[in-house]
């Protein structure tokens, strides 16, 4: 009985032991070894067997990105004016060793760290500058934690700030100046569209005028090219006439026809006097129609006489005076 009890009693030490002697570390941890509490070793994920009693675990870090969330704070801009402040910290833990002697308590560490670290960035900005500049306040942050959380293991990789909040009285004030930008911006683009407005009309006016003057001068030149044609074709018809005239006053009883189409058109015109107005004017050996006939004939003669070489004759045949 007291054998089975022995036994028994081994059984259970040799278990404790074995469990107190293998170690299994996750994936993504790392774990400090102490051996007779000083360090001893970091032990890497997977199966790893220490010495029990003497060997123990005494920190567990987990080596995942780790999102912080940093209390809100009031911070002082350097035109003296309050925002409140929240961000989130990245950091990661590279060295598992200096995080377990290098602070106390490291996340306590970069958090304070990194609320004065934002303050004093935001110190030195104005307001204004402050909305425009999250990324310059984010890097400037980080690199500041950075370098003070290498001594602790740790690396601080970013930093983002998610809310900006100015007290009331300057949100109203920054709305104003908003709304007085807005209306300023729409005052200045409709009158701009008013001022192309009245650069196209008048743009359009010119090119309008330009369009007809040049059809008034093209119109021009064809009333002058179809006036000049004209002209010409009068003339050319004339000439043509009077070369016909010529050619027919050379053939045998022609200038007979001459001498009598002149005698009819003399006697035409004058009979065509007391058409025309009240005062008639006319010649005084009016009575002597035969005497001023001759005297037209006698010009046609003549004419006739040098281009067919003939004498001038009156309508017997002889000139009549």
């Amino acid at each position: 009985m007291e054998g089975n009890l022995i036994a028994l009693v081994l059984l259970v030490v040799v278990i404790v032991v074995i469990a107190r002697a293998v170690k299994i570390v996750p994936q993504q941890h790392a774990w400090v070894i102490e051996r007779l509490g000083r360090y001893n070793a970091t032990l890497s994920p997977g199966l790893t067997i220490v010495i029990p009693f003497v060997d123990r675990v005494a920190y567990k870090h987990l080596l995942k990105e780790i999102a912080l969330d940093v209390p809100s704070q009031v911070c002082i801009t350097r035109d003296n004016t309050q925002l409140q402040v929240d961000g989130v910290l990245y950091f990661q833990v590279t060295d598992a060793m200096k995080a377990s002697y290098g602070s106390s308590n490291f996340v306590m560490a970069i958090t304070q760290l990194s609320q004065t670290t934002l303050r004093s960035v935001i110190g030195k900005l104005e307001l204004d500058k402050t909305f425009e500049e999250r990324e310059s306040i984010n890097r400037g942050v980080v690199d500041s934690l950075d370098e003070a959380a290498a001594n602790w293991g740790v690396k601080v990789l970013r930093y983002e700030i998610k809310d900006l909040t100015p007290p009331a009285e300057i949100l109203r004030a920054m709305q104003s100046q908003i709304t007085a930008e807005r209306e300023k911006r729409a005052l200045i683009a409709a009158s701009e569209g008013r001022r192309q407005e009245q650069i196209n009309i008048a743009d359009g006016s010119r090119q309008a005028a330009i369009q007809q003057s040049e059809g008034e001068r093209q119109a021009a030149m064809n009333r002058a090219e179809g006036e000049a044609q004209a002209i010409l074709a009068v003339a050319k018809a004339n000439a043509e006439a009077i070369q016909a005239v010529a050619v027919a006053m050379q053939n045998p009883g022609g200038l007979e026809a001459v001498n009598m189409k002149v005698a009819e058109q003399y006697v035409a015109a004058f009979a065509n006097l007391a058409k025309t107005g009240n005062t008639l004017i006319v010649p005084g050996n009016m009575a002597d129609m035969s005497t001023m006939i001759a005297s037209a004939l006698q010009i046609v003669q003549a004419g006739g006489g040098k281009v067919g070489g003939a004498s001038p004759l009156g309508f017997g045949g002889k000139a009549t005076r």
